[in-house]
């Protein structure tokens, strides 16, 4: 068969993915179809990537965010040379195979970032592009541009549509990111049909608005003007690029291209005939690869391991001109700690009183002045979150080595930008909202999970002493919800010392995300955390205040709560009853422990346990059992003065001490009968 090469490679991207979603019998087979040559331009024209080293810190980024056509990476990866097989190919969306029905980072070689839920992508891509800002300001020196790398991504109109990509897009074009380019697989076309029965905006003006250059291509088959748009995107070096290609969903199925029939079904035998002769392709064997296309494909090896060996040799250059910056970069490249860098956080006394926001605050500026990697802000809540940086620069179009990162109100985008500087790399991110609002970014905060990355979420305002903002603004099942999602280390502290070594958990936690969940009250700083909590937060669970003997009780509390059940159980034992203290700030971390600690914490002979905590009461029986109890809240919140709010709740030393005294004695009635 005579075919100019470009024209073969495309079509083997095509013939890939229709093989695959039939043999799987599912699938999204539209969306490669018609952005193959898109996608085939970027990886062999413009792209510096090395697949024998997926993880070179220089390469460009690359995110399908439209993840449903995960057939198209999938079929380059292969193509390119990256550690994923024809077999690979062939269990498509098969139990444990390399190729899932969406891109996953970490499962197949080459996946930047897990995308498919719709919008993400483009936010992610965002986040990596400001990372690749950041650090090139930060270890660029004159002649040695170490950091210097591109950021593309191919989104859809479903993606577009996401309320996610307004938000990010707007903030891109804000920040003039100039190495952010967007490749729209423009379809018209959506899963229920076309696309203006749900849309007729104009993406152009949209775009321009938030401050994008904007180029349109409209013939998606046309590789030439496709590359020569992405050279004109890259001579963009002040704003964000947009290039519009207009595609066929389906392309070369003539009985469905063009429709939403294409999009996420097989398209059946005599469909798959009819396309690989419109395709002129003249080879019977499913999934199969010419030889010349292999061979073409070769040149993205080649010439990434030319660029990576150049990167190399500078990068030696570099270590010999300035060694501690380039110590350091190879630090938080491998993302790890320094020696030092636990050091001089804040430890409080029995006297100090703040709230743990404040205390958090305190602690993050320290671990700023060890930690360079740590960037990040909150979504215009500064003032509450105390999430700023005191001592560095803000990070905007002026200055992108600033550290403080000012997300203004897009939650959403905000946690999924944080995804993609610490995807990037080199960085350790963290984010800040009220955490009631936390329901906003929840989508983008399980991908973190999902992907396992260590991000910091700093949720304040934790609970109904939130007061006279009301229900709206009172937490009440966010805790729970979190706690029910796996990949998630979620940590209440009960004062200062705990929030110091809260702090110091989410650093040490490289493999997932980390919750602080804070309170904007002043609490005492308790009797023995400043002994107990070193060990104790990180263990989960402590006992923070022991019994006079063998323990009648257990009062068990997070947070706030804690100095609660530390005056009840004073109380108590003027009345004569022997009650513990337990202090569990996170369960996750009490669940790692081995069963003889928590056994220690929690003993099962002790079945009279009274829990205590501003939220909602899902979960508890696990800790109190069948015997013990929950002072929790069970609907909204209401408004009025904090104090008055939690008062009416029932979290009062008298109520604690009531309920525990009433357990206790009922307790030991039955035993004397």
């Amino acid at each position: 068969m005579s075919m100019p090469i470009e024209k073969l490679a495309i079509n083997t991207i095509r013939t890939l993915t229709i093989d695959s979603v039939e043999k799987a019998n599912h699938g999204h087979p539209g969306m490669p179809m018609g952005a193959a040559p898109m996608a085939y331009t970027l990886w062999t024209r413009i792209m510096n990537q090395n697949p024998k080293n997926p993880r070179w810190f220089n390469r460009d980024r690359f995110v399908l965010s439209a993840g449903h056509g995960s057939m198209l990476l999938y079929s380059l990866l292969h193509l390119s040379g990256f550690d994923l097989s024809i077999e690979d190919l062939k269990q498509f969306r098969q139990w444990g195979s390399k190729t899932p029905g969406h891109p996953e980072y970490g499962h197949t070689p080459g996946v930047e970032a897990t995308t498919g839920p719709l919008g993400q992508g483009i936010a992610m891509s965002v986040g990596m592009a400001m990372a690749e800002r950041h650090m090139a300001k930060t270890y660029n020196r004159e002649g040695f541009p170490i950091v210097d790398h591109y950021t593309y991504s191919i989104c859809g109109d479903g993606d577009l549509m996401e309320g996610i990509s307004s938000e990010a897009a707007s903030l891109a074009g804000h920040l003039k990111l100039g190495r952010l380019i967007l490749l729209f697989d423009s379809n018209d076309t959506t899963l229920d049909g076309p696309l203006n029965i749900s849309s007729s905006e104009n993406m152009r003006q949209r775009f321009e608005s938030y401050g994008w250059q904007v180029l349109y291509v409209g013939d998606g088959n046309d590789v030439n003007e496709i590359e020569r748009m992405l050279h004109e995107a890259k001579r963009d070096t002040e704003r964000p690029t947009l290039i519009e290609i207009k595609t066929t969903i389906g392309y070369g199925a003539p009985s469905i291209s063009g429709t939403s029939d294409a999009h996420s079904d097989p398209i059946g035998p005599d469909e798959i005939k009819k396309a690989k002769s419109f395709y002129q392709w003249d080879f019977e064997d499913d999934f199969f690869v010419p030889d010349e296309v292999y061979k073409h494909f070769n040149m993205i090896a080649g010439n990434g391991m030319k660029k990576e060996n150049e990167w190399g040799n500078l990068f030696y250059r570099y270590k010999q001109t300035y060694p501690e910056l380039a110590k350091q970069l190879q630090r938080v490249i491998e993302n790890k700690l320094p020696e030092d860098w636990e050091e001089s956080l804040p430890a409080y006394k029995i006297d100090d009183n703040l709230a743990t926001r404040a205390a958090s605050s305190k602690a993050l500026n320290t671990l700023a002045g060890k930690l360079p990697e740590l960037i990040g802000g909150s979504a215009d809540l500064d003032s509450s979150t105390k999430t700023k940086l005191h001592d560095f620069q803000n990070f905007n179009k002026q200055n992108y080595a600033g550290r403080n990162v000012w997300f203004g109100v897009r939650e959403f985008a905000m946690a999924a930008i944080a995804n993609g500087m610490a995807l990037h790399g080199g960085l350790r991110p963290f984010v800040g909202t009220f955490f009631v609002f936390s329901d906003y970014l929840r989508p983008a905060l399980r991908l973190s999970a999902l992907m396992g990355l260590p991000i910091t979420y700093v949720f304040t305002h934790d609970s109904i002493a939130v007061g006279q903002d009301g229900p709206t603004h009172q937490p009440i099942e966010q805790l729970t919800s979190f706690r029910a999602m796996p990949g998630v280390t979620v940590i209440r502290p009960a004062d200062g010392n705990e929030t110091s070594e809260s702090w110091k958990v989410a650093m040490k936690n490289t493999k997932q995300p980390t919750i602080l969940v804070l309170g904007r009250q002043g609490l005492p700083t308790l009797q023995g955390t400043d002994q107990l909590a070193s060990q104790g937060v990180e263990k989960g669970a402590y006992i923070l205040s022991k019994a006079q003997g063998e323990p009648d009780g257990l009062l068990i509390a997070s947070g706030s709560e804690v100095s609660l059940a530390m005056e009840a159980k004073e109380k108590l034992e003027k009345e004569g009853f022997k009650v513990s203290v337990i202090s569990m700030p996170s369960w996750e971390l009490f669940e790692k422990q081995p069963i003889e600690y928590r056994e220690q914490i929690l003993p099962k002979k002790i079945k009279t346990r009274l829990a205590v905590e501003m939220a909602s009461t899902i979960g508890w029986k696990t800790y109190v059992g069948d015997e013990g109890a929950v002072i929790g809240v069970g609907n909204f919140g209401a408004s009025g003065p904090g104090d008055r709010v939690i008062r009416e709740y029932g979290f009062t030393v008298e109520n604690v001490f009531s309920k525990m005294r009433g357990m206790l004695e009922e307790k030991a009635t039955v035993k004397s009968n």
